[in-house]
């Protein structure tokens, strides 16, 4: 019973934060709108290093994370005259993020790859990587390096589709109903597709979550 008091008081507070977060979004987009252009750079200092995450987490370049990133708030400065509030600025700004990431990866048929740097450089895929060897009690380098390769064919198995919620839920921490502002689908499509990723994850890695 405590641990579920402490559960819902938890979300409560993330629930009250978000809120307070989206009200001063909104508060710095009127006031772009308004011609005070220089507040813009108000949310790109709030935002880019989560939206550099994501894009990193979905192209696994650094080169072209920092690219599409910059490529996403120019976007979103030229259409924010359009944003009418109807979700919070944050999710606006991921789908813009999200968008021209699954775009990119589309055109030059990249695929998911995490190098052993990668993971070293990126604290959300380090996670993934870090739950599976505490998980399976893997600890000893070699063990490690052999795991991660798992890990990288099982990530390169997905589809763009299931890999950007995998990659917003697992290492963004993004709730199924922002997920689902994001990638314009419902909260119903978006647990599908982290259930199916998941299913297809653990039978990927089937020999060490034995």
């Amino acid at each position: 019973m405590a641990h579920s008091s402490a559960i819902s008081k938890s979300v409560a507070v993330r629930t009250a934060d978000q809120a307070v977060s989206a009200d001063s979004d909104m508060a710095i987009v009127r006031q772009v709108q308004a011609g005070d252009v220089a507040a813009f750079d108000r949310l790109t200092v709030k935002y880019r290093e989560r939206l550099f995450s994501v894009v990193y987490n979905l192209t696994s370049n650094r080169e072209d994370a920092n690219d599409l990133t910059q490529d996403a708030f120019i976007k979103a400065f030229r259409s924010i005259n359009k944003f009418k509030g109807r979700s919070s600025f944050f999710t606006w700004l991921y789908r813009i993020a999200v968008n021209g990431a699954i775009s990119h990866l589309k055109k030059n048929r990249l695929r998911r790859f995490f190098s052993l740097e990668d993971l070293n450089e990126s604290a959300g895929s380090k996670e993934i990587l870090d739950a599976l060897a505490v998980k399976t009690g893997t600890e000893k380098p070699a063990l490690l390096n052999e795991l991660q390769e798992k890990l990288n064919e099982a990530l390169q198995k997905l589809s763009l589709k299931h890999r950007t919620v995998v990659v917003l839920f697992e290492i963004e921490g993004l709730s199924h109903q922002e997920i689902a502002e994001v990638t314009k689908t419902s909260e119903g499509t978006v647990r599908s597709r982290l259930h199916y990723a998941k299913q297809q994850l653990q039978s990927s890695l089937s020999d060490y979550l034995a």
